[in-house]
């Protein structure tokens, strides 16, 4: 019964990812606000109303507020700014121009578009219920790998769930796949295994899910700002000049898990020698 609760939470996303994507491709010639903004309003929705029954916002780790946002936030971006600006002392990036008037308009429009679409209805589906629900019967790092495992079902599912609803509606959709049109699907993979245990990492060492939402937020923000800048029309791009640079983007993702499971050590230490203190 654990893991059948547990992958609930991935066929939820699946489901609200796929049902999106559908809209999406149905309000394909309307105004790009328009065919971006109600698919991510629909996908947050059906994530909501099929798990928020279930769960207790405690359980979700729905605790703490701005705080553990903001470190998410910042523990994020700090690993990124290091990796990349290590990436570009090394040669291995070009920047473009920066366009601060475009820069603020993308952050903006973003992150509202990635919170609704993706951040918030993955994170609550599968860091909050489905991890939840395999810590209620397996060791930590079970329920880590359990996660990530159903997490990197979600792709493949939705698109088959995406191509079954837009077939009904008459409308054209990409190929069902393990990875969006265009990726490597092996890489895409590794990828979504780094970023899942980064995920993981977050909500475990802060208690909150609220970090593992920013934590999300940030990664696709920083990675769309610049890495896919050019395609985003963000404002600022940047162009990997090195095979190996790559690379970077795993490792500010590793980065992150070891700042949080290393932060998250010293919090559960500081825990239990409060209570050995009182007793003195």
């Amino acid at each position: 019964m654990t893991w059948l609760r547990a992958g609930f939470g991935a066929l939820a996303m699946a489901i609200a990812l796929g049902t999106a994507s559908a809209a999406s491709d149905a309000l394909s010639g309307t105004p790009i606000w328009l065919d971006r903004l109600l698919p991510a309003l629909l996908c947050t929705a059906i994530a909501v109303l099929l798990i928020r029954p279930w769960r207790r916002r405690r359980e979700l780790g729905l605790v703490g507020g701005w705080r553990p946002f903001a470190r998410g936030v910042a523990v994020t971006g700090g690993s990124a700014t290091v990796l990349l600006g290590a990436g570009t002392a090394a040669g291995w990036i070009d920047w473009g121009p920066f366009d601060l008037g475009g820069v603020l308009l993308f952050i903006l429009t973003n992150a509202v578009i990635a919170v609704l679409l993706e951040a918030f209805p993955e994170e609550l589906t599968l860091r909050g219920h489905t991890y939840s629900a395999l810590r209620d019967g397996h060791r930590p790092w079970i329920s880590a790998v359990g996660t990530t495992f159903l997490f990197l079902l979600v792709p493949g599912a939705a698109s088959v769930i995406q191509a079954l609803l837009s077939g009904l509606i008459g409308v054209s959709a990409p190929s069902p796949g393990l990875a969006p049109p265009g990726e490597d699907p092996i890489g895409y993979l590794i990828l979504l295994t780094f970023f899942s245990f980064t995920l993981v990492a977050a909500r475990t060492s802060t208690g909150s899910l609220y970090a593992s939402i920013a934590t999300h937020l940030t990664f696709l923000t920083v990675n769309r700002l610049t890495l896919l800048g050019n395609d985003r029309d963000s404002g600022w791009s940047a162009e990997l000049t090195a095979p190996d640079a790559i690379l970077l983007i795993p490792g500010y993702l590793l980065l992150t898990a070891i700042i949080y499971r290393v932060t998250g050590s010293r919090r559960e230490s500081r825990r239990e020698a409060a209570p050995a203190s009182s007793a003195a």
